[in-house]
């Protein structure tokens, strides 16, 4: 894992050496705090790659996007790409993190699976009953990432591509909205939304370039998400404006200018509607 110099540091995606499968690495969390003593992973970051966390003994403290989280031996947190998150102490617990690429799945299983979908759940916990199905699937993939048994190179790509597919899918159906109970209508304004969201913030416009009627997408939002478009679209510029608030070295007056207002007097009304805090009080609080 490298970084890339960004307004939240961007953490990009570099495989081991030896990988059978780009895009795809199982290792330890003792080996990755181990890796924690020479890089900086307590400083919030914005993966773009898939994190699956199965834990087996102790708790891991975890942080992604001002939730914090606290996972127990049996669970499972899955962090998408995009998120921003923040580790804890990682010697206070014992597990196995796989980290992968979304084109490392075949595109149909991805889109089976939801791996676009940045708001699904991002706890499978002990308790489900599909949990350690999952554990084991994951437990699996770390064994044959760590020893082929002698298959050719050709043939463990294979078996690990197989094997990461049924991690993807049992994630998926613990964490994932099922794709068919999604309203297609809303699954193209959510992905418009996170192309545009700096944009704009008027629900006729995305209404306008979808090629609906800003009551059929407001009625779709309602449906899959329980709120309405407009609600939908403000949710998601406050959580970006509270990433860069919290994490990001960045004057108000730059933010609002990257999240699309007029100005900062503009911004700071918008922001102090929804949180109720002005951005520099909640920056303060947040640091």
């Amino acid at each position: 894992m490298v970084k890339i110099g960004q307004l939240i540091p961007s953490i990009g995606f570099a495989p081991p050496d030896d990988t059978p499968l780009p895009g795809l690495e199982v290792l330890t969390l003792a080996e990755l705090a181990t890796r924690a003593a020479a890089t900086d992973l307590v400083t919030p970051q914005r993966p773009q790659f898939h994190q699956l966390f199965a834990v087996t003994s102790g708790t891991l403290r975890h942080t992604v996007d001002f939730t914090a989280y606290g996972i127990d031996a049996g669970s499972v947190l899955w962090v998408r790409p995009g998120q921003v998150q923040q580790f804890g102490d990682l010697t206070e617990a014992d597990g196995l993190l796989a980290v992968f690429q979304a084109s490392s799945v075949d595109p149909r299983t991805a889109a089976a699976a939801r791996l676009d979908d940045p708001f699904g759940r991002a706890v499978a916990p002990a308790s489900d009953s599909g949990t350690p199905a999952l554990h084991r699937a994951i437990t699996h993939l770390a064994a044959e990432f760590e020893d082929a048994g002698g298959l050719p190179v050709a043939a463990r790509r294979e078996v690990l591509r197989n094997l990461l597919a049924v991690v993807a899918v049992r994630a998926a159906a613990l964490c994932a909205q099922p794709v068919d109970t999604v309203d297609t209508t809303f699954v193209r304004f959510r992905t418009q939304l996170e192309q545009d969201f700096t944009h704009t913030r008027r629900v006729a416009d995305y209404a306008d370039s979808l090629g609906y009627s800003a009551r059929t997408l407001s009625r779709a939002t309602q449906a899959a998400a329980g709120v309405g478009a407009k609600e939908f679209i403000d949710r998601r510029v406050t959580l970006e404006a509270r990433r860069l608030l919290a994490h990001a070295d960045l004057p108000a007056t730059a933010i609002a200018t990257r999240l699309g207002f007029v100005d900062a007097t503009n911004f700071a009304k918008f922001f102090r509607h929804r949180t109720g805090l002005p951005p520099g009080a909640f920056r303060a609080s947040v640091r």
